[in-house]
Order: C-alpha cells, then structure tokens, then sequence
C-alpha cells in the first residue's frame, strides 16, 4: 500500500469497522498512522481490534439503526477532536432473500442499515469537516450485475450511489468530497464461512477478467487512496474494484 503522508494525525471515521472490509479500512488507517474512530455492534471484535492495533484507535458500540446513537458518537467525536477529516461508510448486510419471502419490515431495516445509516453519518460530519475532506462509501458490484434473491440489497446500494453523487455536488463548494467503492465479491470471513464455496471461487475467477480473488486489504488500499491528496480531484464517482467483472 502507498504511504500517504497527509494523512498522519487526520481524524478517521469508519462505520462497521470490527470484521471483514471495515476491519481492514481500519488497519489500513492505521498504517497511515491517523486517528481511527470506529464502530460496530460487535463488541468483542471491535474491542479486540482496538487493543490489537493500540495507538490512536477508538472503538465505540454504535447501532445504526437508532438515529441517536449515531448522533451522539459523532458529535462526541467531534467535540473531543474539533473536527472530521475522513468518514468511511462501511457497515451494511447483504442477506439473500426472495421477492416473496421479503417482508415490508425487512425491507425497511435493509434500507435504514445500508443507506439511511449513510445518510445520517454524513449528515452529521459535514458541520465538522474542513477543507480537503473526504467521505468514502461502500456499495457493491451487485449494482451492476444484479444477482438473483437480493433485490432489496441491490436497491439500498443504487440508494448509496446515487446519494454520492448528489452530495458530491452539494458538499463540493465546501471542498468535501464523496465517492462511491464498489467492490466485487471480497473474500472476508463472513463469506467465506456462509457463501464462498469451491465451485464459486472457480465461477468468481472465471467471471473476473484478471482471475485471482479479491481480499478486504485491496478495498481498503482504494480507500486510503480517496481520502489522500492523490484524489483531490476526484468526487461523485463510483470505483469499482472488482478485478474487471462487470467493466463492460
């Protein structure tokens, strides 16, 4: 990963960042030797991550669905630090469910973890960002290729780009920026233990134009990379990073 050194002492939000990508934007981070507040509903991890990595690391339990929550660890933040320079929208769920087993209640949930929860965390860091900010969200290849029996995760994350690029334009004149990664199928934990079987690797690798699979740490390299100096002038875009699976 590329050293970045503007990035020293800058104050790093992550939202979902005990397991999987979020884990790993974090341990990136802190490579760059920033400040990381992170948090998560798992305790366990996000605690373990914290006094794992030591230094400048913050965990706080915040559940994204209660508004409050979020409020009150921003604001928290921001009171002790004076400022944000970097929000990364990691946290989200990606179950598979079909059209007609999708409740109204489901869908709603869906929606306030994976893009509401967006909403209200760049909401609230907005006030506290100076010039040359950043603020990262993570959507997903699905978006393009349109897997079967997850259509309510797709539709929160065409939610998550299309709130990139208009805040993109309604934060630019301040010099924030907000982009969009959008990985591919990653190799986490949590999809290796629940989905990534033999025969879908052998499809992910076929399906990819450079065949190896992805890990979590090359998300997080696209990460650091939007919040340094190096993509100033880059805003209200979609990356994808998804090894040229659905690159037309």
């Amino acid at each position: 990963m590329a050293n970045y050194p503007e990035l020293n002492k800058q104050i790093v939000l992550v939202t979902g960042g005990a397991n999987g990508i979020g884990e790993a934007i974090v341990r990136a981070f802190h490579k760059q030797e920033a400040c990381v507040c992170f948090c998560d509903v798992d305790v366990k991890a996000g605690r373990s991550l914290a006094s794992e990595l030591g230094g400048d690391i913050f965990f706080q339990k915040v559940d994204l669905l209660k508004e409050q929550e979020i409020c009150r660890w921003i604001r928290r933040i921001g009171a002790r630090c004076k400022r944000i320079n970097v929000l990364v929208n990691s946290a989200g769920t990606d179950p598979r469910m079909a059209l007609e087993k999708t409740s109204a209640a489901a869908w709603d949930r869906l929606f306030a973890r994976n893009l509401r929860a967006y909403f209200l965390t760049s909401r609230e860091v907005a006030g506290l960002m100076p010039a040359d900010s950043s603020i990262i969200n993570i959507a997903s290849i699905t978006f393009h290729n349109s897997p079967v029996r997850m259509s309510a995760y797709v539709a929160t994350k065409g939610g998550v780009i299309g709130l990139t690029r208009s805040l993109g334009r309604e934060l630019g004149p301040r010099r924030i920026r907000v982009n969009t990664v959008s990985p591919g199928w990653v190799m986490t934990e949590r999809q290796l233990r629940q989905f990534v079987t033999p025969a879908i690797k052998r499809f992910v690798r076929k399906s990819q134009s450079i065949p190896e699979v992805i890990q979590p740490e090359e998300i997080a390299s696209v990460v650091v990379f939007l919040a340094s100096d190096a993509s100033r002038a880059i805003t209200g875009q979609e990356i994808l990073v998804e090894r040229g699976r659905v690159h037309g």
